[in-house]
């Protein structure tokens, strides 16, 4: 199937580049494939003219209108398909942070930032950053969303489902300085500045620098939420049609953690509950308590052995503290001391690129991303040296990552021929430490502090992922018609080699996929309405990790999945797309259905609660199909009003039953889990989304609603959350003051105090029944800014 497919995409490509040449001749005469239209600033989302598959963006106006601070990818949650959820108003806390199109979640979709691949976007981002990390909102150019899988030219390896391409701003060509500092709930306070050079004499070289410090109290419970960063971009003029260009980002951010739900805890204890971070001694009485209970007193049904606790498997270290919780604790898991995310990066980049006046267009970059970061858990269920019941569990990560892209193109005839290619090699070190606490009164380490001093250490590996990736791609326009075909193919290849290796795998596994075809086609069938139809196929390369893939488990599990019937297949989808834009005068519209067939589902199976870390055992579960339509409609409607709507129906579902085995009294036992024909986890059906907007006089102002259905949480479906709509708000004035800029902004988030569960899964899907993996959304929350710019 496959090298017929190759054969007929190449036949196709010659057959249409031959005609094209025979049916008009080269020179100024020839019509040119129709080019994508500017944005204005009036503009709400800019559809795809002219594209072959489904593409949106969003200028930087949409984010200058949240909250500063707000992550980028909850600007593109307006979008149709595309579900965002955080527990933070900003969307920033990267714990609760996920982002799904068209049922597919972040770690299979592609994120770049000026072409730079920023990995799979997940918390314990093992390839890459987060975008929020990458740069900062205010730098942001542009977003383009694919709901598709996207370019092939896209550096990504994962991208099943859609691509996310962020690009930054350029340096203005004239000396200025913009500021803003903000206000707001819970002592948020944020203050940025960006120093513009301008153009060094005419013509010349030009660049900003930008800092930005954020700083907010958790919404409930105890703790903190820091951000520093830094950007710098710099471009120079070379000779006509090519330029320089560099940037450097560095990002330090420390963030507390919220406790991960239940919808039994969130019944029981309510949506304010949260770890008890100034109560260290109620979680040490905890700790004790926990440690005390045995079978022969107050068995939770999971005796231990002789003189040890059934839940932490530790010895008393406390008798007088009993075997009984303190109301409202049911469980040791019901809430921690203390957790925290930290992650350190450094991400730069230095190329060229040819400009608009170029008769080639290409570029030509390279980057280094060093990260370091430590996810810390202040765990119940290790003591410390000094007999404290408690100690600091921490999952370490440093990432070394270099590489360099480009692409080259010209037009000839009805020709736009492009060819590039990627490589990358990411030397990534993960490991499991564990820091002691000295006192039963008081805390001796900082959450936010990078720990040191281990006093042992459970796993720790070194990674090298090597990443060779190209692409062909041909784009032909006959008058009307416009006719993307191409390819693209890839080999990563990921080795494991351990330091100490604590039960998991090590060894080497690659995947190669040399043609993955992408075709499509667009007509216009009168000025401002077109058609358009694509199929794009794409594989999905395995990650080298020590939580995720496959080295995430034992030395034998790992062995078998590399031969015989148990053979790892990489994940693949096919994604077919049709639809159509129109626009005229005010209004600007959409619609698009797709058909996807996600082929050799892998699932990694934990053991145990989520946050202990248990080795996952990977598996391919079978097939998922996706169907569905999305439906744009931008309406200017004057007087300075505008009004915006997106609307998506998606329905996701597993099409085989789960076969596993389970241990019953000693013996391996066959497990049929019943998924056929269930929604995928975090795929709601419905989800409709509106803006009224209002820009007229110096005033702005912004309503926006979010609905989403229902979503389930286990892969049987006996378990969901309600759909919910959320409301934003936003009212700003800029003052006139002739060169200089002033403004003020008011934001509301959730306006009118909704109460929900926001994201699901941030401790994985089991398979049925309730457990600890939910986070609920941010409460009505107040903000001011205060933005100057000369």
């Amino acid at each position: 199937m496959r090298h017929f497919a190759a054969c007929l995409l190449a036949g196709s490509s010659l057959f249409v580049s031959v005609a094209a040449h025979a049916a008009v001749p080269d020179g100024p005469t020839g019509t040119q494939p129709t080019a994508e239209e500017p944005a204005t600033e009036s503009d709400i989302v800019v559809i795809g003219k002219g594209e072959t598959r489904q593409v949106q963006q969003l200028g930087a106006q949409d984010i200058a209108e949240l909250v500063p601070g707000t992550s980028p990818l909850k600007a593109i949650e307006k979008l149709p398909s595309v579900n965002v959820t955080g527990a933070d108003p900003f969307g920033a806390y990267e714990w609760a942070q996920r982002v799904s199109i068209r049922g597919f979640n972040q770690n299979q979709l592609g994120f770049t930032l000026d072409g730079i691949p920023l990995g799979d976007a997940s918390y314990g981002n093992v390839n890459g950053l987060h975008i929020s990390r990458a740069i900062i909102s205010e730098n942001i150019a542009e977003t383009r969303v694919s709901q598709g899988s996207g370019s092939i030219g896209t550096q990504a390896t994962n991208n099943l489902g859609g691509t996310l391409e962020f690009t930054s701003r350029d340096p203005a060509r004239e000396f200025g300085l913009d500021a803003n500092a903000t206000l707001g709930s819970d002592d948020m306070w944020r203050t940025f500045f960006r120093l513009e050079t301008g153009e060094l004499g005419e013509g010349g070289p030009s660049a900003y620098v930008s800092y930005v410090h954020s700083d907010t109290d958790k919404w409930k419970g105890w703790g903190s939420q820091r951000v520093n960063q830094v950007n710098v971009k710099a471009v120079a003029p070379l000779v006509a049609g090519l330029r320089a260009v560099g940037t450097f980002d560095f990002s330090d951010r420390r963030e507390n953690d919220y406790q991960d739900l239940s919808l039994g805890m969130i019944s029981r204890l309510g949506y304010k509950w949260d770890n008890i971070s100034n109560d260290y001694a109620t979680a040490i009485r905890l700790a004790d308590i926990a440690n005390n209970i045995d079978r022969f007193n107050n068995s939770t049904g999971a005796a231990g052995p002789d003189g040890r606790s059934d839940i932490t498997g530790n010895a008393p270290s406390n008798p007088a503290a009993g075997t009984t919780f303190p109301a409202p604790f049911q469980t040791l898991d019901d809430a921690y001391f203390n957790a925290a995310g930290l992650r350190q990066d450094y991400l730069a980049s230095v190329g060229l690129e040819t400009t608009d006046d170029s008769a080639v267009h290409g570029q030509l970059k390279g980057y280094y991303h060093s990260n370091h970061g430590q996810g810390i858990w202040y765990t119940p269920y290790v003591n410390s040296p000094s007999g404290v019941p408690m100690s600091i569990r921490t999952t370490e990560y440093d990432i070394r990552r270099k590489g360099v892209f480009g692409d080259i193109g010209t037009r000839f005839g009805f020709n736009d021929l492009t060819v590039g290619a990627w490589y990358e090699r990411n030397d990534f070190r993960q490991a499991r430490r564990f820091y002691g606490l000295d006192s039963r009164t008081e805390p001796t380490r900082d959450s936010l502090d990078f720990q040191h001093g281990a006093f042992a250490t459970q796993w720790d590996w070194q990674y090298r992922t090597d990443t060779f990736q190209y692409y062909v791609q041909d784009k032909l326009g006959f008058g009307p018609l416009t006719v993307n075909l191409g390819w693209k193919g890839f080999a990563v290849t990921n080795k494991a080699n351990p330091i100490v290796g604590g039960g998991l795998a090590g060894g080497r596994i690659r995947v190669a996929d040399w043609f993955q075809p992408h075709a499509g086609v667009a007509y216009e069938l009168a000025p401002g309405a077109e058609l358009f139809a694509g199929f794009t196929q794409v594989t999905r390369a395995f990650v080298a990790s020590a939580t995720t893939g496959p080295f995430a488990t034992t030395q034998t599990g790992f062995d078998a999945l590399l031969s015989g019937e148990t053979r790892l297949k990489p994940e693949q989808s096919d994604t077919y797309e049709l639809g159509g834009r129109f626009h005229a005068g005010p209004f600007t519209g959409s619609l698009a259905g797709y058909y996807v067939n996600f082929r050799n589902r892998l699932l990694g199976v934990t053991t145990g609660a989520g946050i202990v870390g248990n080795p996952v055992i990977l598996q391919n579960v079978g097939d998922v199909r996706s169907l569905g339509f999305e439906a744009t409609g931008d309406l200017k409607v004057g007087a300075g009003f505008g009004l915006f709507a997106s609307y998506s129906y998606n329905d996701s579902t597993y099409r085989d039953d789960v076969h596993t085995t389970a241990t019953v009294g000693g013996v391996a036992t066959p497990v049929t889990i019943a998924t056929a024909d269930k929604t995928v986890v975090d795929a709601p059906k419905h989800m409709l989304k509106g803006e009224v907007t209002f820009d007229r006089a110096g005033f702005a102002a912004r309503l926006g609603a979010n609905y989403m259905s229902k979503r389930y949480f286990t892969y049987t479906n006996d378990q969901s959350v309600d759909g919910r709509v959320v409301v934003d708000a936003t009212l700003g004035y800029r003052f006139d003051l002739g060169g200089r800029s002033l403004e003020i902004q008011g934001n509301v988030t959730n306006l009118f105090d909704k109460k929900y569960v926001s994201t699901i899964g941030t401790n994985g899907f089991g398979n049925s029944g309730d457990n600890q993996t939910l986070m609920v959304g941010a409460p009505q929350q107040f903000f001011v800014t205060l933005k100057a710019g000369l």
